[in-house]
């Protein structure tokens, strides 16, 4: 082999030749193949209630190698436009960003943040409605804090669900409130695996969405946090024996972990860069963990098991094992888009809908609303939605000059909305999985259905409804300038 061949092959094989065009035998329409069958695998699993991360990315690479028996264009070609995808910055971007971000909410969590949480709420003494107001609030906390709304779900459905429900509380409006305070802090939290995909997607700062979203989410989550004091009690109550139970597991001391999360908030949305945020912060947890007596085995553990394997366990482990499955889905899911780049298809379809939206910016939001939620009613991994949305909303926002905050806004805010509204959706699953669990230790608890709990999550559906006012009347909106500033409407020269 000459050494032009050779220094061809390898430019190749690491993606220096770039393909511009595939061809698929039945037209452009035939390079979805790869995200068609993954969406519905993804419902069929749904359906069947099998859903895993493991499983999906099978699902994936099964469409991808479906597609490959579809296209006119040499298999090299297909080959190499993969890697391309799976090379773009946007997901290397997103992959690294979720290992801090994980290292980071398992550090809280390893330092008791959860215990000291609910420990606070026990010493408030509420009760019936105002107790699951309160749930709603600790539970948005913990969200915002951690950054994982399934984490949320599973924590508060084991501790505060049996509280609330010996409290006083609805049991189905308690869920609710839950799922709600998952929504929150999966839609707000700078760490939040949602949050950081549609900034990096979108090619904005993590700062700065989170900064512009703000105002949509606490304009749900006021109203969201009156009804449910208005509604959540009226409950059963439970019994004295199971709430001291449940009072003599939790205590103060893990409220020291708000400083690292505070400081998190602190330097992130002071313009500092987001790993660099989350460095701090996991040496921040480090020290805390240390003056509060935790031992440092939970932060990093390296031993060998009995068999003599080498074990390596922790909050930092596990903080970067948590995320290894979704970043290879987003790494399949980007490569499965780009395909339909290099084929034409995104154009074709970007071309469908500029003909729809005729150059009216109201009409643009409201397709990129409906594609995200149309999205989300299939695929039941809200992050997995946001993954595969992501490329049109990106697609149509840019064509329209919409801000790069306003299009991660509502690629997050419907994804992190309907992941805890429907039934088959992940969150709600994992809620009604988690309180069934709880009530084979506590028999007096009550298991709500998710067909049960979908129509009270009010934060989710309030923010649904807040974005779809944004994109009707304009509240909210932003162009991007020449240098990728906002530009208010009543500025922009078009």
């Amino acid at each position: 082999m000459s050494k032009k061949h050779q220094d061809e092959v390898i430019d190749e094989a690491i993606g220096e030749k770039s393909i511009k065009k595939l061809e698929f035998r039945g037209g452009v329409f035939t390079a979805t193949i790869p995200l068609v069958f993954f969406i519905i695998w993804a419902i069929s699993l749904s359906v069947a209630k099998l859903v895993t991360e493991e499983a999906l990315v099978l699902g994936m690479v099964i469409g991808i190698a479906l597609g490959l028996f579809f296209t006119k264009s040499k298999w090299s070609n297909y080959a190499q436009s993969l890697f391309t995808g799976m090379a773009q910055p946007i997901g290397v971007i997103a992959v690294i960003a979720w290992f801090w971000a994980g290292m980071f909410a398992k550090m809280l969590s390893a330092g008791g943040l959860v215990d000291g949480l609910i420990w606070f709420g026990f010493q408030t003494g509420v009760e019936g409605g105002m107790f699951v107001g309160l749930t709603f609030l600790l539970a948005a906390l913990f969200a915002t804090a951690v950054g994982t709304g399934y984490g949320t779900v599973a924590t508060f459905g084991i501790l505060m669900y049996p509280a609330g429900i010996i409290l006083g509380a609805d049991p189905v409006i308690l869920l609710a409130a839950i799922l709600s305070g998952a929504v929150f802090g999966d839609n707000l939290a700078p760490v939040s695996d949602t949050t950081i995909v549609s900034a990096t997607t979108q090619e904005a700062d993590v700062p700065g969405v989170v900064r512009s979203r703000f105002k949509y989410s606490v304009t749900a989550a006021i109203p969201t946090l009156i009804l449910f004091i208005i509604f959540g009690g009226g409950g059963s109550g439970g019994n004295e024996t199971a709430l001291n139970n449940l009072q003599s597991q939790v205590g103060p001391n893990g409220l020291w972990m708000l400083i690292p999360f505070i400081l998190v908030l602190y330097l992130a949305l002071s313009g500092h860069h987001l790993l660099t945020s989350l460095t701090w912060g996991i040496v921040a947890s480090v020290v805390f963990i240390f003056l509060t007596g935790t031992s440092l085995t939970k932060v990093l553990h390296v031993y060998r098991n009995e068999s003599g394997e080498a074990v390596i366990e922790g909050a930092l482990m596990s903080g970067i094992g948590g995320y290894f499955n979704m970043a290879i889905l987003i790494l399949f899911i980007l490569a499965a888009a780009h395909l339909m780049e290099v084929a034409g298809t995104m154009e074709t379809i970007k071309n469908f809908f500029l003909n729809i939206i005729n150059n009216v910016v109201r009409r643009a939001e409201l397709s990129i609303f409906a594609i995200v939620a149309f999205l989300n009613v299939f695929i039941t991994i809200n992050t997995a939605a946001e993954i595969a949305a992501a490329p049109f909303v990106r697609k149509i926002g840019k064509e329209m000059n919409i801000h790069s905050y306003r299009r991660a806004n509502f690629l997050d805010t419907v994804s992190s909305s309907l992941g805890y509204i429907f039934p088959w959706s992940g969150g709600v699953l994992l809620a009604w999985a988690t309180i069934k669990g709880a009530a084979e230790e506590y028999d007096f608890l009550p298991v709500v259905s998710p067909t049960e709990v979908f129509p009270y999550v009010f934060q989710g559906w309030g923010l649904l409804i807040v974005m779809l006012v944004a994109a009707l009347t304009g509240w909210g909106l932003r162009y991007s300038g020449k240098n990728g500033e906002e530009i208010k409407p009543k500025d922009y020269q078009g």
